[in-house]
C-alpha cells in the first residue's frame, strides 16, 4: 500500500527538497501532500483524502480535534535529541530521506495496527534458508553471512536474520538507522503496531546491499519470543515479497523453538568442519532427526544440506550420509578478518548451485 503523507512546513525551500526526495526515492511507497499553513483547506484534505500521517513543523499550532483518529502525527524538529514535543513523537528533519522514511513507518505502524486495509500479500516466493551447526566453533554465522553477501553480489535481495540468542549482525554488516530487533520484539509482544511496517522501519541495508536487523539490546529480549511469534515474524517477512532470500542464522537444540524455525525454512544448511568430533556430532544430529521425523509430523531430512567450513585435506573428512546434499567445502583462512573471510567466501564457486 501507499502511505498518504501530508507535510506541513513553513520553510518552503526545505519543503520542496523533502517532497522531491520522497517522490524520487519512494514513488511506490508514499503519496505526498504538502502545506505551508494551517487552515480549513489542510484539515479538510486530511479528512477528505484520508491522509494516513501528518508531519508538522514545530513552528505551527495544531488543532488536534480536527485531525482524524486514523491519521498518525509527528512533529518535525531540528535535533535528533528531541524525542517528544507537546507529548507527540518527533522526527529530525535534518537527516537522510531514507532515515526519515523509516521513522515515518515506525510511527505510522502503531496507528496502522488498527486499520484493516493495511495488510500483507497472501503469498510469497521468498526462500527461507536456515544455517545451523551441530558442533560449536565451525563458523556457522560467518558462513551464513557470507552466503547472504554472495546472493547480494548476484543481484538478489537477501535479508540476514539472526535469531541467535547472542546473535550480533553488526559483526558482519553495518547500516544507518536507530532501531534494532528489540523494537520488533516489543511490537510483536505488545500487539500495538502493524508488524509489516514495524519490520520495514527497523531493517537496515549494508553497503553490500544485504538487508539486516541490528541485534537485540539485551539477549533476554530475543528469549521473550515464543514459537507463534517467531513464526509470525518469518511468515510476515516472507509474504511481504521484499526479499528474494531470508538467511536465518540460529542456535540449534532439539527443542520446539529450533524445530519451529527449521519447519518454517525452505532449506536447512548444517555447517561442519569435517573433524572427527564435528562429524560424530553431525551423525548424532542426523540420526536423531531421522527418529523424530518418523515419530512426529516433521519434514526436515529432505531440506538438509551440509557445507564444510575450515576444511583441511589433512585433518577433515566428508561424512558419507546417503541422500545428503553436500554443498561444498570452504578452506580455513589464517590471520584474516571476518570481513576478509566473507569477501573471499562470497566470491568462491561453492554457493553457485545453491542460489
Amino acid at each position: 500500500m501507499k502511505i498518504k503523507l501530508a507535510i506541513l512546513e513553513h520553510d518552503k525551500n526545505y519543503l520542496t527538497r523533502v517532497v522531491t526526495a520522497f517522490n524520487n526515492r519512494f514513488p511506490d511507497k508514499l503519496q505526498v501532500y504538502s502545506f505551508t499553513k494551517t487552515d480549513d483547506v489542510m484539515y479538510e484534505t486530511l479528512r477528505e483524502s484520508k491522509i494516513d500521517m501528518l508531519i508538522s513543523s514545530d513552528f505551527f499550532e495544531i488543532d488536534f480535534s480536527k485531525i482524524p483518529k486514523t491519521c498518525a502525527f509527528a512533529y518535525f524538529v531540528e535535533s535528533t535529541g528531541i524525542e517528544q514535543y507537546n507529548n507527540k513523537p518527533t522526527i529530525c528533519k535534518f537527516q537522510k530521506a531514507d532515515l526519515i522514511y523509516k521513522e515515518i513507518l515506525n510511527i505510522f505502524s502503531e496507528v496502522a495496527a488498527n486499520i484493516s486495509g493495511v495488510s500483507i500479500s497472501s503469498e510469497g516466493g521468498t526462500k527461507v534458508i536456515s544455517f545451523i551447526s551441530a558442533a560449536g566453533g565451525v563458523g556457522c554465522s560467518t558462513v551464513a553471512a557470507s552466503y547472504a553477501l554472495f546472493l547480494a553480489k548476484k543481484g538478489f535481495k537477501p535479508l540476514f536474520l539472526s535469531l541467535e540468542i547472542l546473535g550480533n549482525s553488526n559483526a558482519f554488516f553495518k547500516g544507518n538507522g536507530q532501531y534494532n530487533f528489540s523494537d520488533i520484539v516489543y511490537a510483536v509482544k505488545s500487539k500495538k503496531a502493524n508488524i509489516v511496517m514495524k519490520l520495514e522501519s527497523c531493517v537496515k541495508q549494508d553497503e553490500s546491499e544485504v538487508f539486516f536487523f541490528d541485534g537485540c539490546s539485551m539477549p533476554l529480549d530475543m528469549m521473550e519470543l515464543n514459537n507463534d511469534e517467531i513464526t509470525s515474524i518469518i511468515k510476515t517477512l516472507r509474504t511481504t515479497n521484499s526479499y528474494t532470500h531470508i538467511i536465518i542464522d540460529t542456535d540449534f537444540a532439539f527443542d520446539e523453538r529450533s524445530m519451529n524455525i527449521l519447519g518454517n525454512s525452505s532449506d536447512v544448511v548444517v555447517v561442519a568442519d569435517g573433524s572427527a568430533l564435528s562429524n560424530a556430532k553431525f551423525k548424532s544430529f542426523y540420526d536423531t532427526i531421522s527418529i523424530m521425523e518418523s515419530q512426529k509430523d516433521l519434514h526436515l531430512l529432505s531440506k538438509l544440506h551440509i557445507i564444510y567450513n575450515k576444511f583441511s585435506n589433512k585433518t577433515s573428512q566428508e561424512l558419507p550420509v546417503e541422500n545428503l546434499d553436500i554443498i561444498g567445502g570452504i578452506p580455513k583462512y589464517e590471520y584474516a578478518s571476518t570481513e576478509q573471510i566473507m569477501q573471499q567466501v562470497s566470491s568462491m564457486a561453492v554457493f553457485n548451485n545453491f542460489a
